[in-house]
């Protein structure tokens, strides 16, 4: 069963996500659009410019489409150690909350 705290941190992870996601988005489709701007331009110095943003909008969308898999991959994997180990999962979290709180506050 779900708690409402689980759900609010399910929706914030997913607005985060989607925020993510819609500016690796935005970023591709400004430079698709540089990339357009140039095409009359022959400059050898425009064409290689241009020819390197094509390469790196290319790679931008394959390692975002294997980050959104990876991400998928790694939230079910915690999710179910969660679900198997729900005491063990606690105190780990209490443990990390304890040292990051002391950590802060000798600063």
């Amino acid at each position: 069963m779900e708690t409402h705290f689980e759900a609010m941190e399910s929706a914030k992870a997913d607005v985060t996500r989607e925020r993510l996601k819609d500016d690796i988005r935005g970023l591709t489709e400004d430079a698709e659009a540089l990339l357009k701007a140039t095409a009359g331009d022959v400059t050898e110095k425009v064409k290689e410019a241009r020819s390197r943003l094509a390469a790196a909008i290319d790679r931008v969308k394959a390692s975002t489409q294997d980050m959104e898999k990876r991400a998928a991959e790694a939230a079910k994997v915690a999710d179910k150690v969660v679900r198997e180990h729900p005491y063990e999962s606690i105190g780990i979290a209490f443990g990390l909350g304890l040292l990051i709180g002391v950590l802060v506050a000798r600063k």
